[in-house]
């Protein structure tokens, strides 16, 4: 898989109808990849709808947890935690389909991940996260590690404009965001300037 830009993450939003609008305007804007994340309520019908304007931009569409779900409504994969079930197991039934692993603060976790058929692996809270304010702190130096997995590595958790270019120059190829993007008051100008930063620092 080649993964490196922005990773962008659905936030939790009831209105169905602007969670569209504002991925929408992510697309226009420019991302590596766009998971959905739902922790309540029905999810296909948006998944679906989600997976459809994703195919039309190119774009890898990933949702959060739950493989039925990826399968159902047509998602290019899934990306799973470690209370999320057995990995093997997971890339069986994903045949074809891109499995990410959320690794926290472990190159072990990361290791195993990829010998279990992982296509990237995503560490973090690489910063203080408001969304999950007690997640694990992982270090840095971690991207710099797991270079020799061969994998894309992403780095989650407190992500913003502002940090952004220390995780690439740490080794991370992704950065995944939720808030900084999808509360930007301009997401599309929002996502074109973390994609500026990408293209500067493969200048380099």
């Amino acid at each position: 898989m080649k993964l490196r830009g922005l990773y962008a993450i659905t936030p939790e939003l009831a209105d169905g109808d602007e969670l569209l609008r504002r991925v929408a305007q992510a697309l226009t804007g420019g991302i590596a990849a766009l998971q959905y994340r739902h922790k309540s309520g029905p999810a296909l019908q948006q998944a679906q709808a989600l997976a459809a304007m994703c195919r039309r931009s190119g774009v890898p569409f990933i949702v959060n947890d739950d493989i039925e779900i990826a399968l159902a409504s047509g998602a290019d994969g899934v990306h799973l935690g470690r209370n999320d079930g057995d990995l093997a197991v997971a890339r069986l039934k994903l045949r074809g389909k891109l499995l990410g692993v959320s690794c926290y603060d472990s190159i072990a976790a990361a290791r195993a991940a990829v010998a279990a058929g992982a296509d990237y692996v995503a560490f973090g809270s690489v910063f203080p996260s408001s969304t999950k304010p007690a997640a694990v702190r992982a270090p840095h130096s971690l991207f710099g590690a797991a270079r020799a997995l061969g994998v894309p590595l992403v780095a989650i958790g407190g992500v913003t404009l502002e940090n952004a270019s220390r995780l690439l120059q740490a080794g991370a190829d992704g950065v995944a965001v939720i808030s900084d993007l999808f509360d930007a008051p301009d997401i599309a100008g929002r996502a074109r300037a973390y994609g500026k930063l990408f293209a500067h620092d493969h200048a380099q």
